[in-house]
């Protein structure tokens, strides 16, 4: 990760303007923080001068999702009905912790309501069209965040990734996108969908980018990323239902992905997981662990019929609200117990590898207006991608070639692994970039 050249204060004025020329249509960004980012950038700028550096995230402009605290302004997190909300008197962990780093936050972007579903679609808002092509879905929940640095209006985004809310509108939009330990982020500030299940992690270019943000966001010092050599590793692929249902294109470019780790060195042995993801799902037939934790978080207006919110979010937390507390907590022991016999499955690999989605961005217009349709891609987007929330792992979604639409490589490891999968992440992100 190379720092620019250019001016801080000029990059910045460059985007701004950029936004300014569509304000009247601005459909990624929810808020601006025009002069605030202006005096971050100066300050930058002045560090630079004097051959100073607070790291390197200093000067880089950042995006965060609308799902955390920025002092005595109230946190929305995609709603209406939050607009009234009493203000935090403090910014959040990794803002202050951004800000800290040098970091110049320049707005807040769009997300799904609640950062409930994958797909995108927030009917308080415009869609932030895919930034390959604006008629496609842009994928959720963090959709603003992978279109404003897709498009180049952010260096590099922050999301939240609670079932796949980071990785998927990362690999929807040609991005890198990293989610890491849920524990390791400090949750502090961002307004929660389900505790147990929810991480903090950027999306960018690059995996030095991810990494360098990463690290800062855990409150560790941001060190330069040394890749890891792909030649040795064991890598598990799950030939089973996480393959199943792949695109043609998608299918083949997971092949040629395939053939590119082994060409470099590793060895790629099949793995079973389905039996895991089989007990999960059985244990989660009363409703989904996000489904039943956020229907508690939201419990104060869920008893008002007419509480304005995206129906297919109140709906079904209606519906996991009757759901008795001893049957979540339960089904959370269970959870653990599960996370445990994953974490001993996969210590006979390196990592595992998967398509991050087995099917790229839909047309907006497809899953406007017809729910089978929306529940159909909703489920196929999160399919994969929430295993390693279900099983507490870290994933990271790298850009696959030869794609006419975007789609990503996803490589899982063990909960803790994050700082050695990043580095493993980078050699594959070599590899993926070789002619």
């Amino acid at each position: 990760m190379s720092q620019s050249t250019t001016p801080v204060r000029d990059h910045l004025e460059q985007i701004l303007a950029r936004l300014d020329a569509r304000r009247d249509n601005e459909k990624t960004y929810v808020k601006l923080y025009a002069e605030s980012a202006r005096a971050e950038a100066d300050a930058a700028d002045r560090r630079r001068q004097i051959g100073a550096t607070l790291g390197p995230l200093d000067g880089r402009i950042v995006s965060i999702k609308d799902l955390f605290d920025i002092a005595d302004e109230p946190t929305l997190a995609g709603s209406i009905i939050k607009r009234t909300a009493a203000v935090p008197q403090q910014d959040a962990v990794i803002v202050k912790r951004l800000r800290a780093a040098g970091a110049v936050i320049v707005g807040k972007t769009h997300m799904t309501e609640f950062a409930f579903t994958a797909v995108g679609l927030n009917p308080h808002y415009p869609v932030p069209g895919n930034a390959t092509d604006e008629s496609l879905i842009p994928g959720g929940s963090s959709s603003g965040a992978a279109v404003a640095a897709a498009e180049g209006t952010c260096d590099i985004a922050i999301g939240s990734d609670t079932g796949g809310s980071v990785r998927i509108p990362a690999a929807l939009n040609g991005l890198v996108g990293f989610k890491p330990t849920a524990s390791r982020v400090s949750l502090d500030g961002a307004f929660p969908l389900a505790p147990s299940l929810d991480s903090i992690g950027p999306l960018a270019y690059s995996v030095a980018d991810c990494a360098a943000a990463d690290a800062i966001m855990a409150g560790e010092t941001a060190t330069t990323l040394v890749a890891r050599p792909v030649a040795g590793l064991r890598i598990g692929v799950p030939r089973g239902q996480l393959l199943a249902g792949l695109s043609t294109a998608i299918a083949a470019a997971f092949e040629a992905s395939l053939d590119r780790l082994v060409a470099a060195g590793a060895d790629l042995v099949e793995c079973s997981i389905d039996d895991l993801i089989d007990r999960l799902r059985q244990a989660t037939a009363i409703g989904s662990i996000a489904g039943l934790e956020a229907s508690r978080v939201h419990a104060d207006w869920l008893s008002d019929e007419a509480a304005p919110v995206d129906t297919r979010v109140s709906s079904t937390l209606r519906r996991r609200l009757l759901t008795p507390q001893a049957a979540l907590d339960a089904l959370l022991e269970t959870r653990a117990g599960l996370a445990r016999a994953m974490d001993e499955r996969l210590s006979a690999y390196d990592l595992i590898v998967l398509p991050t989605t087995p099917i790229a961005a839909v047309s907006i217009a497809s899953v406007e207006t017809n729910e089978t349709e929306y529940d159909r891609v909703e489920g196929l987007l999160l399919r994969n991608c929430q295993v390693a929330n279900q099983f507490d792992l870290t994933a990271i979604t790298l850009p696959m070639p030869g794609l006419t639409r975007p789609a990503g490589l996803m490589l899982v490891g063990r909960n803790g692994t994050d700082r050695t999968l990043l580095a493993t992440a980078a050699s594959v992100e070599t590899l993926l970039q070789g002619n």
